[in-house]
C-alpha cells in the first residue's frame, strides 16, 4: 500500500493539474447541445479555452459570466442570468453547464440558491438544461471537477424513482466515463459493452464531441454526446459501470435516486483490469463465454505482453498524472514487471492512491517529478506535454498521457482502455525504450579500464 505525501512547497514551480473548472466543463462537453458556462472572469475562461483548443484542435463552445470588478464585490447573480439569456438567444442550447471558479467561490457565493431563483422567476428558461457544479480552482484538480460535473448532472437531471415505480429496460446499462479516459477510450469500452448485446448509455460521452469529426456548417454547441432524454432515463437500466474510483460518489448518487445498483472499476487498462471488466459484463448477460471477438483481442493482448516484457521488465518509471490514470498506468505496467519508483499526482482526495504499485504518492508538481525521478535513476517519464522540458534536461523518454497533450496530434485518438489499449499502451513504452539510443561502455559490463597491472600497464579487472 502506497502512503500519500502532502505537497510542501509554498508554490507550484513547474504545473502538473489542470483546474476543476475546467474538468467540469470538459464533462460537460460530453453531453448533447451543450455550453459550459464559467462564472468568473475572462481571463479564467480564456486560460481553460486556450488548454481545450490546443488538446483536441477543435473549436470550443466556451462561455464565461464575465465577472467585473463591481459584480465581484456586489454579487454575480445578474451576471448568471444575463449570460443564459444571451447564450439562449444566440447559441440555442439544450444543456448549459455552469462551472464555479475561485473568484465567485472565495467570495462565498450561494450559486445554486441563485440559479433556484433565476429558474422559478424565469419561465422562458424551462426548455433549456441548467446544471451547476461547485468547482473552485483551490480544490483538487481536472478530475475533481470532473466528478463533481458528473454528479451535478445525475442530480440535476435524473428524477427520483418512487416506492415500486422503477421502470427496467432489459439490456440496457449505464457507464459513468472518468475524466482519465479519452473519446477513443470511451468508443472502446462501448464497442466492448456492445458486444455482448447490451444497450450503454454513456455520461458524458466525449466519443461523440470531441472525436475530432466534420460537421458541415457552423455548430455553436458541442458537436455530439449523451442524449438529454438518455440521461434523464438512466434510471431504468438494470446497471451501472463506473469507471474510476472519482466517479464513486456519482454512482452512488444515482443508485440512490433511481435504485440502480454499481459496479465501480478503478482501471479498465491491463490484462487483470480489463478481465474483470468483461467478466461482469458476462455476468449481466447470463453468458459463459465472452464474445470471440472480445476473446481475439485478449490473445492479442498476451502476445504483446510477450513481446513488450523484454523492454517493460524492470523499467524504471516516473508518472505525474492525476490519481485514476496514475492508478491505471503504474497497474498495467507493473502487469509487465515495470516498476513506478518516482509517483506524482494532484489531489490527495482520491483513496485510489493507496492501492498505488508506488513505494509513495507525492500530491505535487513537474519541479517534484523531476527531482524524484533524478533522485530515483528512473528510465522513462510519463505525464502530459508540459513535462517535455523536464525529460529534456533528464535525458529520459516521455510518454505523453493524460491532459494537456499539445505538441502531438491525435490526443483525442490516444486508446489505452480495454484489451487494444492496454496493447497500445504497451508497445508505446516498449517503442520509446527502443527509440532511446545507448552507446555500451565498458563500466557497462564490469569492466575496469583504470586500473594498472604490476607493470604499470592498465589493466581490465577480471569479470
Amino acid at each position: 500500500m502506497a502512503s500519500i505525501s502532502p505537497a510542501k512547497s509554498p508554490l507550484s514551480v513547474n504545473p502538473l493539474k489542470v483546474s476543476a473548472p475546467l474538468g467540469a466543463a470538459l464533462a460537460y462537453l460530453g453531453v448533447e447541445g451543450s455550453v459550459p458556462l464559467f462564472h468568473g472572469s475572462q481571463g479564467c475562461t480564456a486560460f481553460a479555452l486556450v488548454h481545450l483548443v490546443r488538446h483536441f484542435k477543435e473549436s470550443i463552445p466556451l462561455q464565461t459570466t464575465a465577472m467585473n470588478e463591481v459584480s465581484t464585490i456586489l454579487g454575480g447573480a445578474d451576471h448568471v442570468e444575463e449570460a443564459i439569456e444571451n447564450l439562449r438567444g444566440r447559441a440555442n442550447p439544450k444543456f448549459i453547464g455552469i462551472c464555479s471558479t475561485a473568484l465567485t467561490e472565495t467570495r462565498g457565493e450561494d450559486i445554486a440558491g441563485e440559479l433556484r431563483d433565476i429558474r422559478a422567476r424565469r419561465a422562458d428558461f424551462a426548455d433549456t438544461e441548467i446544471v451547476f457544479a461547485a468547482t473552485p480552482d483551490f480544490d483538487g484538480g481536472l478530475e475533481t471537477g470532473w466528478a463533481k460535473a458528473v454528479k451535478a448532472i445525475v442530480e440535476t437531471m435524473v428524477p427520483d424513482a418512487g416506492p415500486g415505480a422503477r421502470v427496467v429496460e432489459p439490456g440496457r446499462v449505464n457507464v459513468l466515463a472518468g475524466a482519465h479516459l479519452t473519446p477513443a477510450d470511451v468508443e472502446e469500452l462501448t464497442r466492448i459493452v456492445e458486444a455482448f448485446g447490451l444497450v450503454p448509455t454513456v455520461l458524458p460521452d466525449l466519443s461523440g464531441s470531441l472525436d475530432g469529426h466534420v460537421v458541415e456548417g457552423w455548430v455553436t454547441t458541442s458537436l455530439g454526446g449523451t442524449r438529454l432524454d438518455a440521461i434523464r432515463t438512466m434510471g431504468r437500466a438494470v446497471h451501472t459501470l463506473a469507471i474510476g474510483e472519482s466517479l464513486r460518489p456519482a454512482a452512488a448518487a444515482l443508485e440512490a435516486r433511481t435504485g440502480v445498483p454499481f459496479t465501480l472499476f478503478q482501471s479498465v487498462c491491463g490484462l487483470k483490469a480489463v478481465d474483470a471488466f468483461v467478466r461482469t459484463l458476462m455476468e449481466l448477460t447470463g453468458r459463459s463465454d465472452a464474445p470471440e471477438s472480445l476473446k481475439r483481442d485478449r490473445s492479442r493482448l498476451v502476445d504483446a505482453s510477450l513481446d513488450a516484457h523484454f523492454y517493460l521488465g524492470g523499467l524504471r518509471v516516473a508518472i505525474g498524472a492525476d490519481p485514476d490514470l496514475l492508478f491505471a498506468l503504474s497497474t498495467a505496467l507493473a502487469g509487465l514487471g515495470a516498476e513506478t519508483v518516482a509517483a506524482v499526482t494532484t489531489a490527495s482526495a482520491n483513496p485510489v492512491l493507496r492501492g498505488t504499485p508506488a513505494d509513495d504518492v507525492l500530491v505535487g508538481d513537474l519541479g517534484d517529478l523531476e527531482r524524484l525521478a533524478g533522485a530515483q535513476s528512473a528510465q522513462m517519464l510519463i505525464t502530459h506535454s508540459h513535462g517535455h522540458r523536464v525529460a529534456e534536461r533528464l535525458g529520459l523518454p516521455l510518454v505523453r498521457v493524460g491532459f494537456p497533450v499539445f505538441d502531438r496530434l491525435g490526443a483525442q485518438d490516444a486508446l489505452k482502455a480495454g484489451y487494444r489499449g492496454t496493447r497500445a499502451l504497451y508497445y508505446e513504452v516498449a517503442n520509446a525504450v527502443l527509440a532511446r539510443t545507448h552507446s555500451p561502455k565498458p563500466e557497462d559490463f564490469g569492466c575496469l579500464t583504470t586500473e594498472e597491472d604490476a607493470h604499470g600497464r592498465p589493466s581490465p579487472a577480471p569479470h
